[in-house]
């Protein structure tokens, strides 16, 4: 190891700064965040430090450095484009036993500054002792993605009630215990959405009735395909799931981000194969949640767009289980993305319509005559099924035939497949396309050609 990690108490130390430029206002603004009362010795300041110290923020100490200054500081920084006068400053505070950093110069170190992960109170801190910089801040960027910002929240109110804690449970590890179960459980997904007081109260009720586990249903939407396109809430819920429920629309490479030793059950619905109903799959959500287990529930898109996620909230509900909806990038925001057709477009479409081509059996039939403006472009999900029907009621309801089509099939993935053609020949372009499939119709189509970006690799 070539450096011990240390985390320094710098509230109210004087720290001596020698250097005004843009590199010296980084170093200054990350050492007065922690506190530190700075020094700076430079002929001349940068903007970001005029105001500094305007705002008395930090001390323009002298124009020019010299020994005498090192008398009383705690740390000692060097960032100046003189490297003999680097060096100088080095030698000085060495000789005093001060820790010195000589910006960009390794050899004259006797402490970096790690890559910082900032969730006071919890503090990440990523080293490559000074090897390679950029490979320690690519490793912080990974670490912020998995690391939720009310970390530091849930810390300060774990150190109020550690008083608490420890009076009611003698046993250090009953008390990992305690803790074990807040941190992955209801508290931490209370916290998440900013429900304090509600947190609060779970904590309580867990030091009460610490053998009582209660469970919770979380619905992420986990986009079209592409793990890419999953977000950073809906990463952090699938890591700590004890149960993921997922349909055949969650791609392989998705569902390998969730948690390694979490269950894992299909169910998932295909066109004329219900193996599973929706009320069974509501009656399973509740029972697994009843049984103490934090349930994750992945859904492809976005669980609110066609994806019934609500009928599901809604049995979570009325169960009086808890719950939360973590949004996803729905299949006709990403995949017409990927596929280089703008949804809207001033020259094109003034507005965007959703449908879905699998309809309720209640007979509902679909306004026709709302969606056959020409300045508009109409999405359709699931209409593979309806396909013959959708394009002859919209040519007969006044669509213009030759109005260009986009059959987007498993958007956004590595087979990603773009087939283009005219409404009147939907039903055969639809029958080239493997699942899922999104129909795009509009003049916007006419953008693929020239807007495709996406080259799918293996």
């Amino acid at each position: 190891m070539d450096y011990l990690p240390l985390f320094v108490d710098l509230r109210k130390k004087p720290v001596l700064v020698v250097g005004g430029g843009h590199i010296a206002a980084r170093k200054i603004e990350l050492l007065t965040q922690a506190g530190a009362c700075v020094q700076i010795v430079a002929c001349k300041l940068c903007k970001p430090l005029i105001t500094m110290t305007e705002q008395k923020n930090v001390e323009w100490l002298a124009k020019y450095y010299h020994i005498q200054q090192l008398e009383r500081v705690f740390l000692v920084i060097a960032a100046t484009n003189n490297s003999q006068l680097n060096g100088q400053i080095y030698q000085d505070a060495t000789n005093r036993y001060l820790l010195v950093n000589v910006i960009d110069d390794k050899p004259l170190c006797s402490f970096i500054f790690p890559s910082i992960i900032n969730r006071t109170p919890i503090i990440i801190a990523i080293s490559s002792s000074g090897t390679a910089p950029t490979l320690a801040r690519l490793l912080r960027e990974k670490m912020e993605a998995l690391l939720p910002s009310h970390l530091g929240k849930m810390a300060e109110i774990a150190d109020q009630w550690r008083d608490k804690v420890k009076e009611r449970f003698a046993i250090p590890s009953d008390r990992r215990h305690f803790w074990d179960k807040a941190f992955t459980g209801i508290f931490s997904s209370q916290m998440a959405v900013g429900k304090l007081e509600e947190a609060k109260r779970t904590l309580n009720h867990q030091l009460s009735n610490i053998n009582i586990s209660r469970g919770e249903i979380i619905l992420v939407g986990v986009g079209p395909g592409n793990s890419g396109l999953l977000t950073l809430r809906g990463l952090q819920v699938m890591q700590l799931a004890d149960v993921l429920l997922y349909d055949y629309l969650v791609s392989d490479e998705i569902l390998n981000l969730g948690r390694r030793d979490a269950d894992r059950i299909c169910v998932g619905k295909r066109a004329h194969d219900h193996s599973i109903t929706q009320e069974e799959i509501n009656n399973m959500l509740v029972t697994l949640a009843r049984e103490g287990k934090r349930v994750v529930r992945l859904k492809g898109g976005d669980p609110f767009i066609f994806g019934r996620g609500g009928e599901e909230i809604q049995a979570a509900a009325e169960a009086g289980i808890p719950f939360q909806v973590v949004p996803g990038v729905t299949a006709s925001l990403g995949a017409t993305a990927y596929a280089g057709i703008p949804l809207t477009h001033r020259d094109y479409a003034q507005s965007v319509l959703f449908m879905t081509g699998h309809c309720h059996s209640n007979g509902i039939v679909p306004d026709w005559e709302t969606l056959v403006h020409p300045y508009q472009t109409l999405v359709i999900y699931m209409g593979s099924i309806a396909v013959t029907d959708i394009s002859r009621q919209l040519i007969k309801h006044g669509r213009d035939p030759i109005t260009p089509v986009a059959v987007i099939s498993r958007g956004t993935r590595k087979d990603q497949n773009v087939l283009i053609g005219t409404l009147r020949n939907l039903p055969e372009l639809a029958l080239y396309a493997a699942a899922p499939t999104l129909f795009i119709i509009g003049a916007v189509v006419n953008l693929h050609r020239h807007l495709a970006w996406y080259q799918a690799t293996e």
